[in-house]
């Protein structure tokens, strides 16, 4: 049987308890503050990471790892028996990280070439969590690497992903959101409703004032989307706002059944871009 091993890059915000049950395997990306460099969820916790976003004089900016970072934990893998490597990474809208998982893997030489599957999870944080959680499960039911790659197929057509943020200002300093975009979602208390597209580009769903208004929104928009159909598992990620969370987790399981649901912290990386204050529902189907 093939042994099918699963790699991650640390944007996925999965708990660390969950990548050590699930024998999943993440490359951490860097997260800077001026001079100093932190490796994200390794050297740098989302705990600290937000204490020190509030007092550094520094903005942070973030880097992705190198080929030869990936290059080495394929080769590793590879080494084992039969192994087979999937490797799921942050949109490539949003980084270079899944292109340069794609350049590592380019580079095995001799019976490790072609062993190793580079997937875009088109998402980011708990989008691709959830992409690699079940991919790790489905491999330890003895799943065929196909198998697992036309499951990641399915869950992302029917995952919903909806986020709010305290302030436009890091999106649109790390160019994730236009200039206009930023000012006008801080103007009287306007809430910017955004979510991922197709692709995984940040886009601006709608606009409302406050934030009640604005979850309210979101349980419109999830209603639409889910028709008929059951939330298997919400996922309610913060950036350091669990009071925010608990709203909005409160919110969706009043209005809908649910049968699971877990908390997620938005790590280094991810919170560098969003900002803090930010909450966000990963609402899977499948």
């Amino acid at each position: 049987m093939t042994n099918i091993r699963i790699v991650t890059d640390s944007t996925a915000d999965i708990p660390l308890a969950v990548r050590e049950a699930l024998n999943i395997e993440m490359v951490p990306l860097k997260i800077n503050f001026g001079e100093e460099q932190y490796l994200d969820a390794v050297t740098l916790q989302s705990e600290d990471f937000y204490t020190k976003l509030t007092s550094s004089s520094h903005f942070p900016t973030t880097s992705t790892p190198s080929p030869g970072e990936f290059l080495n934990f394929y080769q590793s893998l590879l080494e084992e028996p039969d192994a087979e490597v999937i490797s799921i990474h942050l949109a490539s809208v949003l980084s270079g990280t899944y292109r340069t998982a794609e350049l590592a893997a380019s580079m095995l030489e001799g019976d490790q070439v072609g062993r190793v599957h580079v997937i875009d999870s088109c998402s980011a944080s708990y989008g691709i969590g959830a992409l690699v959680v079940a991919a790790a499960e489905a491999a330890r039911t003895g799943k065929s690497v196909d198998e697992i790659l036309k499951l990641i197929e399915t869950m992302r057509a029917q995952y919903y992903i909806y986020f709010l943020v305290d302030t436009l200002e890091f999106l649109q300093k790390g160019g994730r959101i236009g200039k206009a975009s930023a000012l006008f979602g801080s103007l009287l208390n306007i809430k910017p409703i955004l979510s991922l597209d197709s692709a995984g580009e940040v886009t601006v769903i709608d606009k409302v004032r406050g934030n009640k208004k604005a979850i309210a929104r979101i349980l419109e928009l999830l209603a639409a989307d889910l028709s008929d159909k059951t939330i298997r598992t919400l996922h309610i990620a913060h950036a350091n706002n669990l009071e925010g969370a608990e709203g909005l987790r409160e919110a969706i399981v009043q209005r809908f059944a649910v049968e699971h649901v877990e908390y997620i912290t938005l790590g280094p990386v991810i919170g560098a871009h969003a900002g803090p204050g930010t909450i966000a529902a990963f609402v899977g189907t499948v």
